[in-house]
């Protein structure tokens, strides 16, 4: 199961303390489930310095970088929050994801190695469709990188880049709701289909499937998932 509570570990000492801090936040953060109905958003900053084992400086210039960055939101006299988005920002976000990661797809036909493309084969076929309830948890996971590794087979420096500000919440989104109304069994299915696209450097076939695949996500949060 994924957790809701973030996790930290101290810090040793020689790199900067601010940086430091903001590279383990911000990578514990980004593993957090935050559209767990039960995620913890609020961040208590005396805790976190006492997990960190540094003082509250640092911290909180580190905080800060994170506030700028949209990870995180600084309420004078309230507190440190996770931001979480609203299912409007969410539904927009999935349908920016699915036009960036069809051209994604789109190029890996014509610049990925069959080497490359043929690494697909491990975050889909380990898992069968009548055993996934069974694994749920490793497929989120795969799912996750399956997506991350459409998007790095089209060498396209800045389709990474662009995708890397959404990644965040599509990530979280689609860990929340691979659990729902089948989608698991959908999702390997479709993963399938558009490994076999690529491998067949069908261009047209290979975008097309990889943004419906996205947009049955959008489709599914838009009717069953509410945010708070």
């Amino acid at each position: 199961m994924t957790s809701t509570q973030i996790k930290l570990v101290p810090l040793a000492e020689p790199q900067s303390l601010k940086v430091r801090a903001y590279e383990a936040l911000r990578t514990a953060i980004m593993e957090l489930n935050i559209y767990a109905p039960d995620a913890e958003l609020r961040l208590d900053e005396r805790q976190l310095s006492a997990d960190f084992g540094v003082s509250r400086t640092p911290l909180r210039e580190a905080l800060a970088q994170l506030d700028q960055e949209g990870l995180v939101r600084i309420v004078p006299r309230r507190g440190i929050y996770i931001v979480r988005r609203t299912k409007n920002e969410i539904l927009e976000m999935i349908t920016v994801w699915a036009a960036l990661e069809s051209m994604a797809a789109r190029l890996a036909t014509m610049v990925a190695t069959d080497a490359e493309i043929a690494r697909l084969h491990e975050l889909v076929d380990v898992f069968s469709s009548d055993k996934i309830a069974q694994k749920l948890g490793e497929y989120s996971d795969a799912n996750i990188r399956f997506h991350q590794a459409i998007i790095a087979l089209s060498q396209c420096a800045l389709l990474a880049e662009m995708t890397d500000k959404l990644f965040f919440h599509v990530r979280a989104i689609r860990q929340r709701t691979i659990v729902e109304q089948d989608r698991a069994q959908r999702s390997i299915a479709d993963h399938k289909d558009i490994v076999a696209a690529l491998e067949a450097r069908d261009a047209d076939r290979a975008e097309r499937l990889v943004r419906e695949h996205t947009l049955k996500l959008r489709q599914h949060v838009d009717k069953f998932v509410d945010i708070e």
